[in-house]
């Protein structure tokens, strides 16, 4: 699935394609009609940290570390 989003950090917007990611997978994370979705780390326990992150929030590993700091 092609997924687009702003960072939070920086309000840049990107474009990835996001194999892992259905629209029924991200209905289950999402939620719908008003119920909530189950955890992202639930949902898609086969995507990296890093892209579970791009999903949520639009931040890319080198944002992170540019605003937040490594941590590794």
């Amino acid at each position: 699935m092609i997924i687009t989003k702003k960072s939070i950090l920086t309000g840049v917007e990107r474009t990835r394609d996001m194999p892992e990611v259905t629209e029924e997978k991200y209905e289950e994370w999402r939620g719908t009609d008003g119920n909530p979705g189950k955890p992202i780390q639930n949902v898609f326990p086969e995507m990296s940290a890093d892209d579970r992150e791009f999903l949520m929030t639009g931040i890319t590993p080198d944002e992170w570390d540019q605003y937040m700091g490594k941590f590794k």
